[in-house]
């Protein structure tokens, strides 16, 4: 909806809160910023020269708003009781910032009100493995709307961590472990909550890839290392989706918190990437006055109760008037928080409740799972299931009758209907643990009402084992919970579920497995069942999506966003110091395999992965043609033909990889998805990055092209490519 000028100031009231829309055009001399034809940065200069000192320092601090806050610390008056409050200005129109927690869904929906509910979305990595920019950007547009429509105007998402631990807790909220990719797919979701109306940040800014001693780790690794893989993500994601905020992260970065560290927040973010927004702390990441205002902080979140005190107030003041800090820079950091505000439509469109559009919301999660699950293996046909054929089928495991599961910690999402499976352990913080009400069980007898489907829990091994035995089809759900705060020990599977498989698989060979998971298992049985289908944490209807995915009504298209180990052997760090318990460490040393994250390190290292970044199988079969490599100057042209060479329709990812002169790895430089039906062809013309043709200049600050022949091949994975094509090129700066 576009803004319309009005002749008057309305006051819209939002559970309590007081909010003044701005002028009109009509009114330009009362308060120019309202003029909607200027610039935000231009708006926000001329609403900066009217706050007094006491405004702008209330805009440079959160509160927090969540149910346990310390008695004597009440929820400020107007807070919607979520994430974060920054109390507006009405003088002056300034609406006031409720934040929510996200990634996944609006997860501080269910504080508003008794009752209330966000629609879900699947894991990170189900969106990731979509390879799809356009899912994404739904994704992100949808739970944008549901803030919106549930009175928040900040969203805590944009995920985008690399995946250098597959044991780190929170992977189920990022991307997987390519710059490339992560970038493409963060950046279009954050441009989703964006486009409606509602800031998003992306997080947590940087280097944050495990959970163990978060708070505490200093991550040590080399300057080039960084700006080519975890910093190129954000990079890349920043500019695609213009996030308001960046959110920096809890742990040290070459001995500074990320959250006063002068090279990530001023050198790169704000000198380098040109950044006009505002970085706000994570919950507890603020650790200074004048070091973290000088290093480039701009707003301190919920101070009064996770940080060791209320930084950008007393003392904050306090250094200022010392001189430690210059008035300037606490005028800019209000006026990025400003600029931001205008650029997302805030103030012209004030989030306040209205209707949800549950069929709808519903329906954008199912087919974000749809589009990113991954078919792992499929012997001799085994899926889709013919549900005209399918007599007797045993479901098995994983409270698969009543829901599916979610990760925990601050993204977790209350669906409508609540915890389908509540009480089980932990029931505080990083849970509870929750099972979103969309039973697969109840789906697949929907999908084939004809076929005997009977359940089993698989807490009694021999009972599966004989239910399956007496099935045409079994299907195992196997699962490992994961949330924020805490990484898992291992790889393995928890609570014997190995152990079930096996069995299973012993009594019906035609065992089809589905993973519920946050990262990669391992995998002892893979060799004895028919069929692997990975669905990570599926959100939204899920039981419906994971019914058609099985049956056949959807063709899996989904391509993995990382590698797949086939144990913690292959890792760089195969022990994972503090995990579970423990003295944890000072310090964890990424510069092991410094840029070559995931594939990168398996490729550098000669290690064959048990499954390769980029992989996937599909119902139907494709070829790719031949790859011709058009080059202009430092930027490349792939150009190729996809075929749909099955009976089935589906889609398929055409991925292009580049390997620099003298290097062991190739790089992922582009990747299209194209759908086709059966015997379609489609020629395709994709460009390439071109700072992954390049190395980063420590010194010049800028992305250079080394020069010599590169080779480009393109495929179906990272270890499945066509024969590839040498490309001369100069060396030059881009």
């Amino acid at each position: 909806m576009k803004a319309k000028a009005v002749t008057a100031l309305r006051c819209a009231i939002v559970m309590g809160m007081c909010t003044w829309v701005g002028a009109s055009l009509a009114q330009p001399a009362a308060q120019p910023w309202s003029n909607v034809s200027l610039a935000p940065d231009a708006r926000a200069r001329l609403l900066l020269a009217q706050l007094t000192q006491d405004e702008k320092f209330q805009l440079i601090r959160s509160y927090y708003g969540g149910p346990d806050r310390p008695a004597n610390n009440p929820v400020p008056k107007g807070s919607l009781g979520s994430a974060g409050y920054v109390p507006g200005i009405p003088r002056l129109g300034i609406p006031a910032l409720q934040e929510s927690d996200a990634g996944l869904g609006v997860a501080s929906s269910d504080r508003i009100r008794a009752g209330h509910y966000a629609t879900p979305l699947p894991a990170g990595p189900v969106t990731a493995a979509s390879w799809d920019p356009q899912v994404a950007f739904r994704g992100g547009a949808m739970i944008g709307g549901e803030a919106h429509s549930n009175g928040f105007n900040v969203l805590l998402a944009g995920g985008i961590n690399l995946m250098r631990e597959p044991r780190n807790g929170r992977n189920f909220e990022y991307a997987g472990e390519d710059p490339l990719l992560a970038g493409a797919i963060v950046g279009a979701a954050v441009g989703g909550v964006e486009s409606a109306h509602v800031i998003s940040t992306i997080k947590h800014y940087a280097l944050n890839d495990q959970e163990t001693a978060r708070d505490t780790i200093n991550v040590e690794i080399g300057e080039q290392a960084m700006r080519e893989s975890d910093l190129l993500a954000f990079e890349l994601a920043i500019e695609r989706g213009k996030p308001g905020s960046v959110m920096c992260s809890y742990n040290k970065l070459n001995g500074d918190w990320a959250c006063e560290n002068d090279y990530l927040l001023n050198q790169v973010l704000k000198r380098d990437w040109h950044y006009p927004g505002f970085v706000m702390s994570d919950w507890g990441g603020t650790h200074s006055a004048a070091k973290a205002v000088n290093a480039g902080l701009d707003q301190e979140s919920a101070g009064e109760v996770f940080d060791k005190q209320v930084y950008f107030d007393a003392p904050l003041r306090d250094a200022l008037a010392k001189g430690e800090v210059k008035q300037a820079r606490v005028d800019d950091m209000v006026l990025r928080i400003l600029r931001s505000m205008f650029a997302a439509g805030v103030f012209e469109h004030p989030a306040q409740p209205s209707p949800i559009d549950e069929v709808a919301n519903l329906a954008v999660a199912r087919q974000t799972l749809e589009a990113g699950a991954v078919l792992l293996r499929n012997q001799q046909g085994l899926l889709p299931l013919d549900v005209g054929k399918l007599g007797s089928v045993a479901v098995i495991g994983a409270h698969a009758d009543k829901g599916v599961l979610a990760g925990g910690g601050s993204s977790l999402v209350s669906a409508k209907g609540g915890n389908a499976v509540p009480g089980l352990a932990p029931a505080g913080w990083p849970g509870p643990v929750m099972y979103h009400p969309y039973a697969p069980l109840k789906a697949l007898r929907e999908a084939a009402p004809k076929a005997n489907i009977q359940f089993a829990e698989g807490n009694d091994v021999a009972a599966a084992a004989a239910l399956a035995a007496k099935s045409d089809v079994a299907v195992v759900f196997v699962q490992k919970w994961a949330a924020e705060s805490v990484d898992a020990t291992d790889l393995s599977l928890p609570d014997a579920q190995n152990a079930l498989v096996a069995a299973v698989a012993k009594a019906n060979p035609r065992t089809v497995v589905v993973l519920e998971n946050g990262g990669p298992v391992t995998m002892p049985w893979l060799d004895q069942v028919g069929a692997v289908l990975e669905v990570w944490y599926p959100g939204g209807d899920a039981g419906h999506a994971i019914a058609d995915l099985l049956t056949g009504k959807v063709n899996p298209s989904g391509r993995l966003p990382l590698s797949w180990p086939r144990d913690v052997s292959q890792l760089p760090r195969p022990a994972l110091p503090g995990a579970g318990g423990g003295t944890p460490p000072a310090s964890v040393d990424y510069g092991i395999e410094g840029a070559d994250v995931g594939y990168r390190w398996y490729q550098s290292r000669g290690i064959k992965p048990l499954f390769p970044f980029g992989y996937g199988l599909s119902y139907t079969s494709f070829s790719h043609g031949s790859l011709k490599v058009s080059a202009q100057g430092h930027q490349l042209e792939a150009t190729l033909e996809l075929s749909n060479t099955g009976t089935r329709a589906g889609a398929e990812v055409a991925q292009v990889y580049v390997q620099l002169p003298g290097a062991k790895a190739r790089r992922l430089a582009a990747f299209t998805k194209v759908n086709l039906q059966p015997g379609e062809h489609r020629q395709l013309t994709i460009p390439l990055e071109p700072r992954l043709l390049a190395h980063f200049d420590t010194t010049t600050h800028r992305w250079v092209v080394p020069g010599g022949s590169y080779s480009v091949a393109e495929g179906h994975s990272s270890a499945e490519l066509g024969t590839p094509v040498v490309v001369q090129l100069k060396p030059g700066a881009l």
